[in-house]
């Protein structure tokens, strides 16, 4: 066991881990944290490894996210936990579905929505993410500074999978808080009570709605990822899915297809602001683009890490682990490990095998939305390097700071100063 005492998860380092990453991946790259009953994977080889060995390491981690849950409603008072419990009450129970099963059942729900997602049908859908990207940057355009996540970083992804879950425009106003709400509950940060209930009725009312929304696409049919999970079936149990299996693909939809690309633009706008020579150099180069992309995912990973659960005892890298303990594989730590890539805290737009990176995980659970984050990233990058120059954070504002999430890691705001070219 060791004798190393850092605390990871602390605000401070929710901030900024990558120290904390360096002395554990060192140090203890299995580190046992005995207040979270977790262990804590930080070298690439070895979340590789972890990944890879599914019959070891199952992703049916909802004990997990339940206990979370039950730390959160421990901070309530009796009126407040009763009307929390009312709303909760209401609410369609979420199955497991992708992210939280293993094969055989995994496949079952991914194969219903991959078809959205392979290499065509993202090529089919160049031309409206483009203009979803240009409609956003003529917004910056007149103005000399302001805040690139609200401007461009939010909106972008929001209205790109919104277009690909078929959320009718009419009712956007609704619907861009709502998920935007639904998303940030994978942050598993400290919410205020009153937070908690406001959260809740939020996630009740964005589940009637989509409900709603899937008996409509029952009845009319449309071109959209609602359409396809209303009317699919299960082959092995031939039957439709459930309102609460449709709810679960499409809560991982709003976090995989908005938050995490969102995050990205903010890491790698800042990467711009804090190395002004790459700007010049990637400009109108697709294929530099491209690399930055990746080094972007790579130095600052939208998914910090994941859970697994330990299905029999083992062993990881020499480290005893015993069936039910919980893994945490932190994508994070993998991403600047020295072992796997030179310089790693250094932004390498020539770097070779930078799409090696693991912030889309890895294997049969690989980020089904990856090809979509990607085409959003490199046109976004392309087209706001094309029509502005000479991004550099606004002084006056201060340095922006991550927000402290257990999962995720997002910034909130990215105040800048530009010019249009």
């Amino acid at each position: 066991m060791s004798e190393l005492n850092v605390q990871l998860f602390s605000p401070e380092n929710l901030i900024d881990p990558y120290p904390a990453y360096k002395q554990l991946r060192d140090e203890s790259p299995i580190y046992f944290m005995a207040e979270m009953n977790l262990h804590v994977v930080t070298r690439y080889d070895l979340l590789r490894e972890a990944i890879k060995r599914t019959d070891d390491f199952s992703s049916k981690y909802d004990r997990f996210l339940g206990g979370a849950r039950e730390l959160m409603f421990s901070t309530l008072s009796d009126d407040q936990k009763k009307k929390a419990m009312d709303i909760e009450s209401q609410m369609v129970e979420i199955p497991p579905t992708m992210l939280t099963l293993d094969e055989p059942e995994h496949t079952q729900f991914r194969s219903l929505v991959s078809q959205l997602f392979t290499g065509s049908q993202v090529k089919k859908s160049e031309d409206q993410v483009r203009a979803v990207i240009m409609k956003n940057i003529d917004t910056m355009k007149g103005k000399s500074d302001g805040d690139f996540m609200e401007d461009f970083a939010f909106p972008v992804p929001l209205e790109i999978i919104s277009d690909r879950l078929g959320i009718p425009v009419e009712d956007r106003d609704f619907f861009y808080p709502a998920a935007t709400a639904a998303a940030a509950g994978l942050k598993m940060a400290p919410l205020t009570p009153e937070q908690i209930i406001e959260r809740g009725q939020i996630a009740l009312d964005l589940q009637k709605y989509l409900i709603g929304l899937v008996e409509a696409r029952r009845q009319d049919p449309q071109e959209d990822m609602i359409t396809i999970l209303a009317n699919s079936k299960l082959e092995e149990a031939d039957r439709e899915l459930t309102h609460g299996e449709i709810l679960s693909i499409l809560n991982q939809f709003l976090v995989a297809g908005h938050e995490t690309t969102t995050s990205t633009f903010g890491w790698g706008m800042l990467a711009l602001c804090d190395n002004p020579e790459i700007q010049d150099k990637i400009r109108g180069d697709e294929k530099l683009i491209k690399t930055f992309v990746e080094e972007t995912l790579r130095i600052e990973a939208p998914v910090q890490g994941l859970p697994r659960v330990v299905t029999r005892d083992t062993e990881l890298g020499g480290y005893a682990l015993k069936e039910g303990d919980m893994l945490m594989l932190r994508y994070g730590a993998a991403n600047r490990d020295e072992r796997q890539f030179e310089n790693p805290d250094d932004v390498d737009v020539e770097r070779a095998k930078a799409g090696m990176q693991m912030a889309f995980g890895s294997g049969v659970h690989f980020c089904i939305g990856a090809p979509l984050a990607r085409q959003e990233l490199n046109i976004g990058f392309y087209e706001l390097l094309e029509h502005f120059g000479a991004f550099s954070l606004d002084a006056s504002k201060g340095r922006p700071v991550a927000d402290p999430s257990f999962i995720l890691r997002g910034l909130p705001n990215l105040n800048l100063t530009y010019q249009e070219r």
